[in-house]
C-alpha cells in the first residue's frame, strides 16, 4: 500500500484565506470535516495551531502534516469534541444539520465562525443535489442568529459552477468598555 504525500489537495477556499485575518494569531481552530487538510495547511501556515475532524482515516493521514486531527463519524456517534473550545471554527463544503448546536458550543466567546457550503439551486449545476445537504435561502443567516454577522453571501459561483451560502460570524463576548468590537472586512496589510 502507498501512503499519499502529506500535503492538502487543493487551495484554502477563497472565502476562508479573505476571514483568516480576523482569527486571533496562535490560536486553535477547528476545521471540522477537513478532509486532506486543504485549510488545515494554510491555517498552520497563518500561525495557527488546526485540529482536523473527519471520518476518512486516509484523508486524515494527509491532514495530520497540517495538526492536530481526530478521526470521528460525526453523523453517527456522539460529538467527540465536548468540552473543547476553539477561538475558531471552519467549514468548507459540508452540511449536517444535527450537530449545529454542538458546533456553535464549542465557540469560544469572541470565537470567529466561517462556515461555507452548498445552497439550493446546486442540484441545477450538479453534486450534492439532495436537499438534505443544501442550505435553504437564508439558512446560515438563521443558524447563526445568537452571533455577530460579519459577512454573509447567498448566490451562484461560476467556476467551478454551484450554489453557495458563506458566512463569518463573531461568538458575542463580555466587553470591558463601550467601545464595540473592531472586526475588519480586510486584512490588514491588504
Amino acid at each position: 500500500m502507498v501512503t499519499p504525500l502529506p500535503s492538502a489537495t487543493t487551495l484554502a477556499s477563497d472565502w476562508v484565506r479573505r476571514w483568516t485575518h480576523l482569527i486571533p494569531a496562535g490560536a486553535r481552530v477547528l476545521d471540522l470535516a477537513c478532509g486532506r487538510g486543504r485549510h488545515m495547511q494554510w491555517l498552520q501556515q497563518q500561525g495557527l495551531i488546526p485540529v482536523g475532524v473527519d471520518r476518512d482515516a486516509q484523508a486524515l493521514v494527509a491532514a495530520s502534516a497540517f495538526g492536530e486531527v481526530l478521526q470521528a463519524d460525526i453523523e453517527n456517534q456522539a460529538w467527540p469534541l465536548s468540552p473543547h473550545s476553539f477561538a475558531a471554527i471552519v467549514v468548507a463544503n459540508y452540511l449536517w444539520r444535527e450537530r449545529w448546536p454542538d458546533l456553535l458550543a464549542c465557540l469560544q466567546p469572541g470565537g470567529v465562525l466561517i462556515y461555507e457550503t452548498f445552497a439550493l439551486g446546486n442540484e441545477t449545476v450538479g453534486k450534492p443535489s439532495n436537499p438534505d445537504f443544501l442550505l435553504q435561502p437564508g439558512e446560515l443567516l438563521r443558524l447563526c442568529k445568537g452571533l455577530r454577522v460579519i459577512a454573509y453571501e447567498d448566490g451562484f459561483c461560476a467556476s467551478p459552477e454551484r450554489f453557495v451560502q458563506r458566512i463569518v460570524a463573531v461568538q458575542a463576548q463580555e466587553l470591558d468598555s463601550f467601545l464595540p468590537a473592531r472586526h475588519a472586512l480586510a486584512h490588514p496589510d491588504g
